[in-house]
């Protein structure tokens, strides 16, 4: 796959799938809405929060990197992974030698964290399902999609993990996390928390936007624990999540637009709040004391 220098653009991407547009590139056209970004849209965030993030990128943390390390062993994709050889990260040589690292956009790592995600890869090859929904022989990682939503008229926009390239049947679209714990219970959680079921149902109806799948093109999440023996998860999102996340997403481009349209970027409000207490403490309370 052809690959291209990580530098600003000065344009926004054109409409249709793209297959070598950075990771900056793509984060970097602020006239259009990701998954990711719908999510931050909505409560408990705010479009003043969105707005603030989209000008002002966080730092790399730790959580990022072994992500994003384990992304480019396992998908093939990202940037350069530089071993820190150094016992310890406080002197100034280890300090200048991780400086250096991310000023090259590389992500530094030690070698323990190394060994991590390398045999956070080999686990992945040798899990049957998830082996062959990000086989390299018939996908490719890291392909973006960019398109206008019709009610509103803004554009959309889908970063794919991995893109199968055989499009013929039913497209499965694979989406790789990693996490402390992917145990069912453990997930079910992540799904409220990070807003899974939001980001199934961007990503479907981007493939049918994009000419990529039909009515039936379903994520399925690959969830790998970051602690040996580095455990796998496939999951699929029940349907009346997907709906759920299809309603709170098209809140979050019907905000977008107006946000845009108006230039104002709310945060909670100019006036008052007046807030009870918690349902489960209202309900103690009134129990004890009324």
């Amino acid at each position: 796959m052809t690959t291209v220098a990580e530098t600003p653009v000065t344009e926004a991407p054109a409409l249709g799938i793209h297959t070598d547009l950075s990771n900056t590139d793509y984060h970097a056209d602020k006239t259009s809405l990701s998954s990711s970004g719908a999510r931050k849209l909505l409560p408990p965030s705010t479009p003043a929060h969105f707005r603030y993030e989209q000008d002002n990128p966080q730092p790399a943390t730790k959580t990022f990197d072994y992500g994003n390390a384990a992304h480019k062993l396992v998908l093939g994709n990202g940037p350069e992974l530089i071993v820190i050889d150094h016992a310890r990260w406080d002197t100034k040589a280890a300090k200048v030698a991780v400086l250096e690292a991310r000023e090259r956009g590389a992500i530094p790592l030690k070698q323990h964290e190394m060994d991590m995600v390398n045999g956070m890869a080999a686990a992945i090859r040798k899990h049957p399902l998830a082996a062959a929904l990000l086989d390299p022989a018939y996908g490719a990682p890291e392909q973006s999609g960019f398109w206008i939503d019709g009610p509103t008229g803004i554009r959309r926009r889908v970063r794919f993990d991995w893109l199968p390239s055989i499009q013929s049947g039913r497209l499965i679209i694979p989406d790789y996390k990693t996490a402390a714990d992917a145990s069912d219970d453990a997930m079910q959680k992540d799904i409220a928390k990070y807003g899974y079921n939001q980001q199934a149902d961007w990503y479907e109806e981007a493939s049918r936007a994009l000419g990529l799948g039909g009515d039936d093109a379903e994520l399925l999440l690959i969830v790998q624990e970051k602690k040996a023996p580095y455990l796998i998860n496939v999951i699929g999102i029940e349907f009346g999540s997907r709906i759920i996340g299809g309603a709170k997403n098209r809140r979050a481009i019907e905000t977008f637009a107006e946000c845009m349209n108006t230039g104002v970027w709310p945060g909670y409000g100019d006036e008052p709040n007046y807030l009870a207490l918690p349902g489960y403490a209202e309900t103690r309370d009134k129990e004890m004391y009324l």
